[in-house]
C-alpha cells in the first residue's frame, strides 16, 4: 500500500474526479474552513477546472454552507448533507462551546440566549445576509450591548441550533442568512443512517485513515465512531501499513498517480487536518512549519504528497521557502500560474 498516492487520489487533490464546487464538498462530509478566502481554494484545486465564480455561485445559492460545527470551528458542508450534519454534530459541538465558555468565564443562561437568538434570527431574515455589525445595531436598539467575544458564542450557538448559516459570500466578511430560508428541509434520518453516511463520507474521502484519525476529524465519542465502522459493514477493511490499521473502502482510488506534482494547499486544508497522524505526509521534524500547538495551519507546498514547504497566497508573485533540499521556486511556477488563474478569476 502507497498511503501518500491513495490520499491524494482520494482526496481528490490529482486526478481530480468532480466538476463543481458543492459536488466536492458533498463527497468530502465536511471541510475545514477556517480560513474565509482560502477556504475557496481548498474545494477548487479539488474540481476539474477550478473556478472562483462556481463557488461563488453554489455558496450563494446554498448549494455550499459555512457553519461551526465539528470540533466547534468552522466547515463547509453541502446543503443536501446539512440537517443531518446539524442532528448528528450539533450536540457535541455545543457541548464543547459551553466548555469553552466557561474556561473563559463566560455564563449565557437561557434565556438571554433565546432572546438573542430571536434577533439574530429576525435579522438575518429581514436583511437576507446580515454581518456581525447589522445583529450589533440589531442588538443595541432593543438596549442589549455586547462585546464581539460574547456575541460570537451567540451566533455560533445560533448556528448549531439550525437558526443561522452563512449568507452571501463576501471577499472578506462573514455573513448569516436564516438557515431554514437558505437550505431546503429533508426527510429527517434515523440517527445510525446520518452516522453510516458521515462515517462513509469520511473514510471514502481521506483513505486509508485509521479510527483515531476519524475520531479526532469528526469531533464524536469513539463509540460512535466505532458502531460508524461497523455500519459500513463489508464495504470498508482494514489493511495494516507499519504496524497500523489503516481503514480504506470498496471504492477506493488507487490508479492515476503520477509522480512529479506539486501542490499549493491552502492552510487548514484536508489533507493535514484532516488526520490526528500527519507524519506520514509531514516528516515529524518539519511538523512546526505546518502548524503549531494552538492549532494555527499553514500554507504549505507538497510534492509528490510530502509536505516540503510553505508559500504566500496573498502575494502578486510566487513566493516559497522550502524546508526539504532539492527544490526552488521555479519548480513551482506551473503550480502557481494555475492558483493565479483562479485567483484572477474570481
Amino acid at each position: 500500500m502507497n498511503p501518500i498516492s491513495i490520499r491524494l487520489l482520494n482526496q481528490q487533490l490529482v486526478a481530480p474526479q468532480f466538476r463543481d464546487p458543492d459536488e466536492v464538498v458533498g463527497y468530502m462530509g465536511a471541510m475545514q474552513s477556517q480560513e474565509y478566502r482560502m477556504m475557496r481554494w481548498a474545494v477548487g484545486m479539488r474540481t476539474r477546472k477550478p473556478s472562483a465564480k462556481a463557488f461563488k455561485k453554489a455558496f450563494d445559492n446554498g448549494k455550499i454552507i459555512r457553519l461551526h460545527l465539528m470540533r466547534g470551528t468552522w466547515q463547509l458542508v453541502a446543503a443536501e448533507d446539512y440537517w443531518q450534519m446539524i442532528d448528528l454534530c450539533a450536540p457535541k459541538a455545543i457541548a464543547v462551546t459551553k466548555g469553552w465558555m466557561s474556561s473563559n468565564k463566560v455564563s449565557i443562561l437561557d434565556e438571554e440566549l433565546m432572546r438573542v437568538r430571536e434577533i439574530l434570527a429576525l435579522t438575518a431574515a429581514d436583511l437576507g445576509s446580515a454581518t456581525k455589525e447589522d445583529f450589533v445595531r440589531a442588538l443595541a436598539e432593543k438596549d442589549m450591548q455586547m462585546d464581539d467575544h460574547r456575541l460570537s458564542y451567540h451566533i455560533r450557538m445560533a448556528e448549531l441550533s439550525g437558526t443561522l448559516c452563512s449568507g452571501e459570500l463576501l471577499p472578506m466578511k462573514a455573513t448569516y442568512a436564516l438557515a431554514a430560508d437558505k437550505v431546503q428541509p429533508r426527510v429527517k434520518m434515523d440517527r445510525d443512517e446520518a452516522l453510516m453516511l458521515f462515517t462513509r463520507k469520511y473514510f471514502q474521502s481521506r483513505q486509508p485513515a485509521t479510527l483515531e484519525d476519524f475520531v479526532w476529524w469528526s469531533g464524536l465519542n469513539i463509540s460512535d465512531c466505532r458502531k460508524g465502522v461497523a455500519l459500513l459493514g463489508n464495504s470498508i477493511h482494514v489493511e495494516k501499513w507499519h504496524g497500523r490499521d489503516f481503514y480504506l473502502t470498496e471504492s477506493c482510488r488507487t490508479w492515476g498517480f503520477r509522480k512529479g506534482k506539486f501542490l499549493l494547499i491552502p492552510p487548514y486544508d484536508e489533507y493535514l487536518i484532516g488526520y490526528k497522524s500527519r507524519d506520514i505526509v509531514l516528516p515529524p521534524e518539519h511538523r512546526h512549519h505546518a502548524h503549531n500547538n494552538s492549532g494555527i495551519f499553514q500554507p504549505i507546498v507538497a510534492y509528490d504528497g510530502t509536505v516540503c514547504g510553505n508559500w504566500s497566497p496573498f502575494k502578486n508573485d510566487c513566493q516559497v521557502s522550502f524546508f526539504e533540499d532539492g527544490f526552488h521556486a521555479d519548480d513551482v511556477v506551473e503550480a502557481w500560474r494555475a492558483y493565479r488563474t483562479y485567483r484572477e478569476k474570481a
